[in-house]
This record gives structure tokens, sequence and C-alpha cells, in this order.
């Protein structure tokens, strides 16, 4: 978060000054080379109120580097979150998460109990033998729902080269005929089942 708000800041200063760069954490090195850059036009002023903002940045950069570092040698270190890994947009962060966060399996009696545990179920207004289905109950463990639906956004911007994304499967046809971010849900929740499975 504090990455995005230095990126989003450095990028929003240049802008006034008529230096524009694409949004995104990818193009921050764009934004400090202009900085950084001898001959790039900006006010005195400005330039070294930006080498603050960059020096900011680079530090996070750093520190984020370690955090990760750490995360992946834990992960691999961890018999459970190396099987988690192998569940397609489940990587060391989330593996992770799930070793530390999440109650032994055992204590849900199926899989649809831990992804409603999670709060990805829809929520249930059935009466009369009919049965009605709403939008998720989000009662449940927060982080590890947002960290689910974030592995499952990367399943699906990286769609080409996932197998299970392809079109004739299922997620194929649910990115076809629904909302994308139904589609983000549908997926944790299934994620979420592989992961009690």
């Amino acid at each position: 978060r504090q990455r995005t708000q230095a990126i989003n800041a450095l990028r929003g200063h240049l802008g006034e000054f008529g230096q524009i760069v694409p949004q995104g954490a990818a193009n921050a090195a764009r934004l400090i080379a202009i900085v950084e850059d001898p001959e790039n036009g900006l006010p005195a002023d400005a330039n070294a109120t930006l080498q603050v903002l960059v020096a900011a940045l680079t530090h996070l950069e750093t520190e984020i580097g370690k955090l990760d570092a750490e995360i992946a040698r834990r992960a691999k270190e961890n018999e459970l979150a190396r099987r988690l890994m192998t569940i397609p947009g489940i990587g060391p962060l989330i593996a992770t998460a799930i070793a530390v966060l999440a109650p032994p399996p055992e204590t849900f009696r199926k899989a649809r109990d831990f992804a409603a545990w999670l709060g990805l179920t829809p929520r249930q207004h059935s009466t009369g033998g009919k049965q009605r289905l709403g939008a998720t109950t989000k009662m449940g463990e927060r982080s590890l729902r947002r960290l689910l639906i974030i592995g499952a956004n990367s399943v699906i911007i990286k769609r080409h080269v996932h197998a299970t994304a392809r079109p004739g499967t299922w997620l194929g046809g649910m990115l076809t005929r629904k909302p994308p971010m139904l589609v983000r849900v549908a997926l944790a929740n299934k994620m979420a089942r592989i992961v009690w499975a």
C-alpha cells in the first residue's frame, strides 16, 4: 500500500509538469528514471522534493524484496505450503498465510464449510423448496478471502498461460458468460475448496 501511494504521488507530481507515465507498479522504474535524469526539464525546487519521493520508493522496494524473499524461504520449508503452491493462483504468500491462519481441515465437515468460513459462499434466501442464492456473505476470515481473490485474479489475468482457463473449460465458460468480479470470487471459492481437499 505504501509503495502504491509513493508511486501515485510521484506519478501525479510528474504529471503536473507534463511528464506522463502509465499507471502501475511496473512503470515505477520509468518514473524514477525521469526524476534522476539531469536533463528532465523539471524546476529545481520540484526536483529536490521528487528526489525525496524516489528515495522513499527505493527504500520501500528494497524492504518489500527482503520480505518477499523471507516469505518464499518459509514457504519452501513448510511442507503444507509447498503442497498448496501446486494449486494455480496460490503462490508463496497465500500458501504461507493459509498454513498459518487457517484451522486444521478436520475442523470443517466439508469443503463448502471451509469456503463459508472464508466468506466465499453465497447467502441463501431459500423458502418453500426454492433455493435462491444471493451475494457472498463476506462474514469469514477477511485477509485469507482477499488473498484468494487476488490469486484468482492472477489466474484470470494470465489465462493464456493456465490450461484451466482455456476456452471450453469451466473457467473459460464463466469468463464468457459472467461479470469479471463474479468469476474471480467463484474461482476463489473453488480454490478454497481445493485447499480444503
